[in-house]
């Protein structure tokens, strides 16, 4: 049987098992040396998406005089959030002091301080089968990559000091409480709801995509915007990034579930599917519509395919997930071209149209797809009310997030200004904040 709530909130809820001694009549842990093994391995598939992964992906994508920003950007972010991760992240994300299942306190939506600094970690400590070190660092991970994806959206024109701080910000008020109240476990406000997101739909893609979009609307187009040309300067990387994130995203899926199980293979079946149907519907749209199939385009299709399939690979049949990659390649594909365009916004890489989008169809249709008479893996699951439970989830992310991230983005901009001024824009930002050149001739 298929656990109904999140992947993560089964090991939020042994999280501080390791040093607050709780239920002793409990059967004590024993370390499991294959899915441990198995979790380093994916701890390391997952840090590989973002570094280098989504860093070519994105970099392939800009101009040539921003290609290092990309990198100098996924770099810096994976270092301050590593950082405030051990300070206080693990923490506001895991802990669940004071939560009690079906009730709504302060902590229902982000957990206190009391594992700051990493607090009673010891080698002796676990988190189910696998010791907590490990899943502290595969949990870290997914907090390095989701504010990496926002930063696609203002690329070749926000100012590095400016991304920094924001996205310690962000980080702190806007992923670490929506991490929690997802994967928080019993008494988490998502959790309390029933709401279905194995390895992070809301969490990572909804959150960064429309942070994403708050991001690009507040920065205001790219200097030439619509009337100049701004080609991808090497698709060769994007193609190549792309590959790696798709690898990687099996460390991302199969992961989220702590270790090894039966379940295990049909949360890699599902994800491989995922993908494949996502090229094919977004293939096939871009066909039809513009008259020949891209290589970025497939690139993109293999990404919301892998979106979409994210919050349902465990509950879903594999025909739930080829519907599910299919649609998302439609969706994904008509909001990069036409969404965007009715709208007006310069979402400079399409992270609301890939990660927004396709993180909020996926995440709607893991409702649909979950019951047994589709082919789902939740045997008391009712539609209707599994659809609106992950309606809420997903209202919940989309306006939590966007209102934060709106007044971070003010913040910042009072602090030390959001955008590079028009002679850095157009002279590039690899040299004119970095004194580098990708690319010397």
């Amino acid at each position: 049987m298929v656990n109904r709530l999140p992947g993560k909130s089964l090991l939020a809820a042994l999280a501080l098992g390791a040093c607050i001694p709780l239920a002793q009549a409990a059967e004590t842990p024993t370390l499991n040396t294959g899915s441990t093994a198995w979790m380093i391995t994916a701890a390391v598939l997952v840090l590989f998406m973002c570094l280098p992964g989504l860093a070519l992906f994105y970099g392939g994508l800009v101009r040539a005089k921003n290609m290092l920003s990309l990198f100098t950007q996924c770099f810096g972010i994976a270092g301050l959030v590593g950082v405030l991760w051990v300070l206080y992240g693990y923490s506001l994300v895991l802990d669940t002091t004071n939560m009690v299942a079906g009730e709504v306190t302060f902590n229902s939506f982000v957990g206190s301080l009391n594992r700051a600094f990493l607090a009673g970690l010891s080698p002796d400590s676990l988190v189910g089968e696998i010791p907590e070190g490990v899943f502290i660092t595969f949990q870290m991970t997914f907090a390095i990559i989701t504010p990496a994806l926002i930063a696609g959206a203002f690329a070749e024109r926000m100012k590095f000091s400016a991304a920094l701080l924001f996205m310690a910000l962000w980080f702190t008020l806007v992923y670490a409480p929506v991490a929690h109240m997802v994967w928080g476990g019993a008494g988490a406000v998502m959790h309390n709801w029933g709401v279905l997101d194995y390895a992070g739909g809301t969490a990572v893609h909804i959150n960064a995509g429309v942070a994403a979009l708050a991001a690009c609307l507040a920065l205001g187009k790219r200097k030439g915007y619509k009337n100049e040309p701004m080609p991808a300067h090497n698709l060769s990387l994007t193609m190549a990034g792309a590959a790696m994130l798709w690898v990687g995203w099996f460390g991302f899926n199969i992961g989220s579930g702590g270790g090894l199980s039966g379940l295990s293979g049909m949360v890699m079946i599902n994800t491989q599917v995922g993908a494949c149907a996502g090229i094919i519907g977004w293939m096939f749209s871009e066909w039809l519509k513009a008259g020949k199939p891209s290589a970025q385009g497939l690139a993109c299709g293999a990404l919301a395919g892998l979106v979409g399939i994210t919050p349902a690979c465990a509950y879903v049949g594999v025909g739930g997930a080829l519907v599910i990659g299919l649609l998302c390649g439609v969706c994904c594909y008509l909001g990069v071209t036409v969404l965007k365009k009715r709208l007006g916004y310069d979402d400079s890489l399409d992270v609301f149209g890939l990660h927004g989008i396709g993180g909020i169809v996926g995440a709607v249709l893991t409702g649909v797809f979950c019951v047994p008479a589709l082919g789902g893996l939740v045997p008391d699951a009712n539609m209707l009310d599994q659809v609106i439970a992950q309606i809420k989830g997903v209202a919940l992310t989309m306006v939590y997030c966007f209102v934060v991230s709106w007044a971070i983005l003010k913040v910042v901009k009072a602090l030390v200004g959001l955008r590079a001024d028009d002679s850095t824009e157009e002279l590039g930002l690899d040299l004119a904040e970095h004194n580098e050149r990708a690319y010397n001739h």
